[in-house]
């Protein structure tokens, strides 16, 4: 992962969140930007990216060196190339590129670009002096006054605020929001103002990017429960749909099967009676019946 990306900026707009408040935005077009120099501690002192932004017309008549700089990316030669630092895990090589599609929603970036050049300034333009009387005759409205001592250092110190070079400057804003992020378009929507004019480049860096840390871990998109089918109410005046109406008729070998197994039970069934008949009429005459032996104990204890 890259710390930040190239963009242009192409204005400023509103937008609405979820309450319905006003957003005030700029939209900047970052990237895509390709990797045209992969920097090492090892070969060079330090570990950065050289980024390019890619745009539809690029840089006009290079140079033979920057020709061949470009070479190993495998694009023509850009109008403008800048180095950012990069996780040292992250495995990039040259012409790789990152999309505007690295910052996520919600997320503080700083956008460093050139403020708009206002040409020579006085004082209370360039610095928001008051300034003299405005009446008749004070002869004093917009000068500086006096700017030093005269004994002593009998200089004058320097940052004094005098009339100069107003803006064309170097201006970084820090902590701004990122409302949204267009990969489709490469667009990205960041609450609040952006130096420079519209047009101008700009770059965009994460707010808390560490080099050393290891990437984090994007969460995965929750998919939506798959919906429950409703149960059908039946209409009035509706017909029941027909019920699937058990088969009836069974195979022909069932029936065959039938009446032989039922001659068979009857035949075992016989059998058996036949049997116990033949054991109730048999009994042991050893046995003596009942009556005769009750008579024998009573003569025996006669």
């Amino acid at each position: 992962m890259v710390e930040g990306l190239i963009g242009r900026k192409v204005g400023m707009t509103q937008t609405f969140d979820d309450a319905g408040n006003v957003i005030p935005v700029t939209v900047i077009k970052a990237g895509p930007c390709t990797v045209i120099q992969k920097k090492t501690e090892e070969k060079d002192g330090y570990s950065v990216l050289q980024l390019s932004f890619v745009e539809e017309k690029g840089k006009k008549r290079p140079s033979q060196p920057l020709v061949g700089h470009y070479a190993k990316s495998g694009i023509p030669p850009a109008k403008i190339l800048r180095e950012f630092r990069f996780r040292t895990q992250a495995e990039v090589k040259e012409g790789d590129q990152f999309f505007v599609d690295i910052f996520q929603v919600g997320e503080r970036v700083r956008v460093v670009g050139t403020s708009k050049g206002k040409g020579f300034a006085g004082v209370m333009k360039r610095w928001g002096f008051h300034g003299g009387k405005a009446s008749h005759g004070s002869m004093f409205h917009r000068a500086p006054g006096s700017i030093g001592a005269s004994a002593f250092p009998s200089r004058v110190v320097k940052g004094k605020k005098l009339p100069g070079q107003m803006g064309d400057q170097k201006v970084t804003v820090k902590n701004l929001t990122v409302v949204e992020a267009d990969r489709d378009n490469n667009l990205l929507l960041v609450k609040g103002a952006v130096p420079g004019a519209r047009g101008g480049y700009v770059l965009i860096k994460k707010e808390d990017f560490h080099p050393d840390e290891p990437e984090p871990e994007r969460a995965k998109p929750v998919e939506p429960p798959a919906e429950k089918p409703e149960p059908e109410v039946k209409k009035e005046g509706e017909p029941e749909p027909e019920k699937a109406k058990p088969d009836k008729e069974k195979p022909d070998k069932e029936k065959e099967e039938k009446p032989e197994q039922e001659k068979e039970k009857s035949e075992v069934k016989e059998s058996a009676s036949e049997k116990d008949k033949d054991q109730a009429s048999e009994k042991p005459e050893s046995e003596p019946a009942p009556d005769e032996a009750k008579e024998e104990k009573r003569k025996s204890q006669k």
